[in-house]
């Protein structure tokens, strides 16, 4: 097939597909085997889609007289999907280091919050930072996960909790996702705490009344476009009928619902996210069985975040009830002052270890099924066909070193490409690492 193209890669040992049939997501039967094709190569072509993925010697004599941008030698190598973080907290000033060892010592996260930690003190910080402070620490956090294979990561606001540094927030990641190579996903979190002074009902109406508004108005005039809208449904925070008043009004101006439920108490939160169509509810620890079935009839991902439940001594969600329910799993890092991790394949490790997901079901949910909470598994998650050329490169002859080597990944990821080009390239990389 002659022509010009911007990527081929040749002769993986191991080329993960993760789906072969265009799939939408991956359930408990179909996610506990991965497709993988041995002896594989792709093609990428100009405009940054999957133009053909096969055995070697067909792709070889399918494009004998193409020319590419670039090829890369994957011999003895696994190729896999980009990684899809689907939680994160990114954008901030302020740290939290100090109340790491309040919480070693003991101290509960609503003992932290109400003692003028946690959330407050990070938004307290984040006001006074300056949009380009913000952003170049966003930039740093976001870097950081691509050389750990997110090549799509969803990105909250949440640390200003009032309509001023929400917008601060929101532009800092609009212009991340106008200058950089990783794919973002944006979410409104504006309820992420009730601000000091107000009721939660004042906090709720100000939200409705003036924040919603003013997005809506920012997206007509593609100043800022936002996917998703997010509220900390938690005792003593936003409780169901807040939480149902904003993602309804949400939902109302075109943003997908994909918010916090069921964490630290049990609060129906499940129930209610598939009541309204949530596309996508995190953490559930506290998730009830009825919960669990009615998220599984709507279609509704769960997004578990294993390191919120580690660094916080919380029991482990649910994962196999959830898998056996019929439940779309997916997972994300939560990256925030809380929970400070940036490698979806640490995530990965942790939730067969803690969740006991197998290695394939920990794949589709940090893949296809990410993609799908976040509304983008017909373009990101897996490697087929017309799919966005988002790829990782592994140096080891078996895809589930990625997982198998907790923290190992600084010196397993080869290549980190997006769109068919490549954004990482790890040159330390030149041994084998599957010793």
């Amino acid at each position: 097939m002659a022509g010009r193209y911007r990527l081929l890669l040749e002769n993986a040992q191991q080329l993960v597909l993760v789906c072969g049939r265009g799939e939408e997501y991956l359930r408990r039967e179909d996610a506990g085997s991965a497709a993988v094709l041995r002896e594989a190569s792709l093609v990428v072509g100009l405009d940054g889609c999957i133009k053909a993925v096969g055995q070697a010697d067909v792709i070889r004599n399918q494009f004998s007289g193409a020319t590419f941008e670039r090829i890369i030698d994957c011999s003895g190598k696994c190729v896999l999907p980009g990684l899809v973080d689907a939680h994160t907290h990114p954008v901030w000033a302020g740290d939290r280091v100090h109340e790491f060892a309040m919480k070693l010592a003991g101290a509960s996260y609503m003992e932290i919050h109400q003692a003028g930690g946690g959330i407050h003190f990070t938004v307290e910080h984040t006001r006074k930072a300056t949009e380009e402070e913000l952003f170049n620490t966003l930039k740093h956090r976001l870097e950081r996960m691509c050389r750990a294979g997110s090549t799509l990561v969803e990105c909250k606001s949440g640390y200003g909790l009032n309509l001023e540094t929400e917008l601060k927030m929101l532009r800092v990641i609009e212009r991340a996702k106008q200058s950089m190579d990783i794919g973002i996903s944006s979410t409104y979190c504006g309820a992420h705490a009730v601000p000091k002074g107000k009721t939660a009902t004042e906090a709720t109406d100000d939200i409705i009344n003036n924040h919603l508004p003013k997005l809506k108005e920012l997206k007509l005039s593609g100043e800022i476009h936002v996917n998703n809208i997010d509220v900390f449904c938690e005792k003593g925070v936003f409780d169901l009928e807040s939480t149902r008043r904003i993602l309804q009004a949400g939902k109302d101006i075109g943003l997908q619902i994909n918010f916090h439920g069921d964490e630290l108490h049990p609060m129906k939160s499940a129930e209610l996210g598939a009541e309204l169509g949530a596309r996508a509810i995190s953490h559930l620890e506290e998730v009830s069985d009825e919960g669990i079935r009615a998220m599984a009839r709507a279609k509704c991902a769960a997004v578990l975040l294993p390191t919120t439940a580690y660094m916080l001594r919380l029991k482990q969600p649910q994962a196999r009830k959830m898998l056996e329910e019929g439940v779309i799993v997916a997972l994300g890092s939560d990256f925030n002052p809380n929970a400070y991790c940036f490698s979806m394949p640490m995530v990965m490790h942790l939730a067969c270890v803690n969740m006991k997901m197998s290695m394939n079901e920990a794949l589709a949910a940090a893949t296809i099924n990410a993609a799908y909470a976040l509304g983008k598994s017909d373009t990101h998650g897996s490697i087929e066909t017309g799919k966005q050329g988002d790829l990782l490169i592994i140096n080891s002859s078996r895809w589930e070193h990625l997982i198998y080597q907790f923290g190992g990944h600084e010196a397993l990821i080869n290549y980190v490409i997006v769109k068919g080009k490549v954004i990482y390239h790890n040159e330390r990389c030149g041994t084998m690492s599957s010793y």
